[in-house]
């Protein structure tokens, strides 16, 4: 229970000129973009609700893919959709997501390690840990260097047991990532979310209208995925 957690899903960052001028060019980049302030105050207010709760917490780091948005509604993206199944099958919890648009392994590291650590006070680790981070490092040259070596940082300072997605993009620090992520699990530190070899083979049909974020249908391939980490780690009856 975290009375007084006051944390943002707003980046900090202004949108950059290139995105800026896609947007203005392209209604479907348009359209996606207009729900990145909602989908953000959407997630803060609930946030607020379920760190005043009791019961098993599932705190989920992450970017833009983690807070939903190209997805109809905000609990419709992969974290919503797991979420809701994971009640189905039983598993009582409540759900704070850390997400934020355009976050990067650096933003983890500064803002959202630390908001995870002021949801377990007195080092009760939550019941449930996702982190899916990278994308943005990797699409962008500048942001790859020094990924891997932030990537290691960040998994030094998670709980033992956390579910981490790899990154499935064929550069070399992706791969990178996926080795050290597998020795890792391997070694029983962490749990491997496979979106290397689990995701989808073919994003046609799941994505949205700005062919870079998934729709409901690719969000629910990637809530699978997980799904199936957490079956691994046998965290539901």
């Amino acid at each position: 229970m975290a009375p007084d957690f006051d944390y943002s899903n707003r980046s900090e960052r202004p949108r950059g000129p290139v995105l800026s001028a896609l947007g203005a060019a392209f209604p479907g980049i348009r359209s996606v973009q207009e729900q990145v302030l909602p989908y953000a105050v959407w997630w803060e207010s609930h946030n607020r609700v379920a760190a005043e709760g009791d019961g098993r917490l599932w705190v989920a780091l992450g970017d833009s893919m983690t807070q939903g948005i190209g997805a109809s509604a905000p609990d419709r993206g992969w974290v919503g959709q797991l979420s809701e199944r994971l009640a189905v099958r039983g598993w009582d919890h409540r759900v704070v997501n850390l997400g934020v648009n355009g976050a990067r392994v650096e933003d983890v590291l500064d803002r959202q390690l630390p908001a995870l650590e002021a949801l377990a006070p007195e080092g009760r680790t939550p019941a449930l840990v996702t982190v899916v981070i990278g994308s943005n490092d990797v699409v962008v040259r500048r942001h790859r260097r020094g990924l891997v070596e932030r990537f290691a940082a960040m998994l030094d300072r998670l709980p033992e047991g956390a579910l981490v997605s790899n990154l499935p993009n064929p550069h070399r620090e992706a791969r990178a990532v996926d080795a050290m992520l597998r020795e890792r699990a391997d070694a029983g530190r962490l749990v491997l979310v496979d979106m290397r070899r689990d995701g989808p083979r073919s994003w046609r049909g799941r994505l949205a209208s700005d062919r870079f974020h998934p729709n409901d249908r690719g969000y629910a391939e990637m809530a699978t995925v997980v799904e199936r980490a957490v079956d691994r780690a046998r965290l539901v009856a």
